[in-house]
């Protein structure tokens, strides 16, 4: 599978949308309830941007099959040095090692912009996404119990770390 990964543009807001509206509406990979709005999206693209995070995409055949960001993990001056990532990875495209090659390429960019910390926040019962973490050198750094409501049960977080 040819997978070619670049920096996202606004144009790749649509399909981005579409991906991560299906994990709102259908797991506990993320804790938002309501699907976002192409203005939502397009607004959490510009912040980034305007912080210098990166926003990357997978394509394959002009398709976004995944993306990839990061930004601050806590707004305290401090902090700075430390981000948090997410992946997201289209349904039919799963098990294929984009979300690998996203997040590779989210390390490397963290390292030339001299990070020091990168931090995933997982649902624990995501027990493939704590595992696929591991595998890129992610540690197991926490979990907190009842962190989120969703699906009408608590769900915990699972702090998972890779310092670069």
């Amino acid at each position: 599978m040819s997978i070619s990964i670049r920096q996202a543009t606004v144009e790749d807001m649509p399909s981005v949308l579409k991906i991560i509206n299906h994990e709102i509406l259908n797991s506990t990979s993320i804790y938002d309830y309501e699907p976002r709005t192409l203005g939502q999206q397009i607004a959490i693209f510009k912040e980034k941007k305007d912080n210098n995070f990166p926003f990357i995409v997978a394509e394959k055949d002009e398709m976004i099959v995944g993306f990839g960001t990061y930004g601050r993990f806590r707004f305290r001056e401090a902090y700075k040095f430390t981000v948090e990532h997410s992946v997201y990875v289209h349904r039919d495209y799963t098990g294929n090692g984009i979300g690998s090659t996203l997040l590779k390429e989210l390390i490397e960019i963290a390292k030339l912009q001299k990070l020091h910390t990168m931090i995933g926040v997982i649902d624990s019962e995501n027990k493939g996404s704590i595992s696929f973490h591991e595998r890129l050198g992610f540690k197991v750094a926490g979990q907190l119990k009842e962190t989120g409501y969703k699906f009408d049960r608590w769900l915990d977080s699972v702090f998972v770390q890779l310092i670069l």
